[in-house]
């Protein structure tokens, strides 16, 4: 996962029309920050969600070569049955 602790940073040339660029500055007007912050925060969220999706494709693999007994599945279900709150 991503460390959001303040560390050495390196200064990145990154291309972007002009419209983008102003979508970028409002949103950061917005948000009370500023538009190299809001990208910092983008490419985070952006490496987190690809990190979150290859677990979840990791996940899926690993139940599908060896999936769950029948036997866990039912008592799970039961489980979840008899403790679901009523709303």
């Amino acid at each position: 996962m991503v460390n959001h602790m303040t560390m050495a940073r390196k200064e990145v040339l990154v291309q972007l029309d002009e419209t983008l660029v102003e979508q970028l500055d409002t949103m950061a007007s917005q948000l009370g920050t500023n538009r190299s912050a809001l990208l910092r925060r983008a490419a985070a969220a952006l490496i987190t969600a690809h990190e979150e999706r290859l677990a979840d494709e990791a996940m899926r693999i690993a139940y599908r070569d060896a999936p769950q007994d029948s036997i866990f599945i039912q008592a799970a279900l039961q489980l979840a049955r008899e403790n679901t709150p009523p709303w």
